[in-house]
């Protein structure tokens, strides 16, 4: 399997007028063929284990929901081999510190995903934990 991608050639033009440094220059960009949800996922996890497909189902909406209750109470949530899930937030700045407020001035919380990655000592390169042995494919149209 490989990873689809397709060609676009940068023309943009910012709102002030100025021209875009890509401007002419050809950028591979990713095409989807589709999207696996939680039934696809269990049943493939289950033909590869022992265990059942609703056992996998179960297993993962179980850790979706305890994912979900330590990033509410300020933990980081590292899966080895995977990555690591944290919360960000972003807010509106107050003049005072007495003024600040969570709910007038917290705008969202966001949660994002740091791939796990391994570091070879001897040069100081990073090889990410997934898409390891990558192949790309170019598909036929360009846009």
């Amino acid at each position: 399997m490989s990873l689809l991608y397709k060609l676009r050639k940068i023309e943009r033009t910012y709102a002030d007028g100025r021209q875009d440094p890509a401007n002419g220059k050809w950028y591979a960009r990713t095409v989807y063929i589709g999207e696996r949800n939680l039934d696809y996922i269990a049943e493939r996890v289950s033909y590869s284990t022992t265990v059942t497909k609703a056992d996998c189902y179960a297993v993962i909406k179980a850790l979706i929901r305890e994912i979900d209750d330590r990033l509410s109470a300020s933990y980081k949530v590292k899966l080895d081999g995977l990555g690591t899930f944290y919360t960000q937030i972003s807010s509106n700045g107050a003049v005072e510190k007495e003024e600040f407020t969570a709910a007038k001035n917290i705008r969202r919380v966001m949660v994002r995903f740091q791939p796990s990655y391994t570091v070879d000592m001897a040069t100081g390169e990073r090889t990410g934990a997934l898409l390891k042995n990558l192949k790309f494919q170019e598909t036929v149209k360009t846009v």
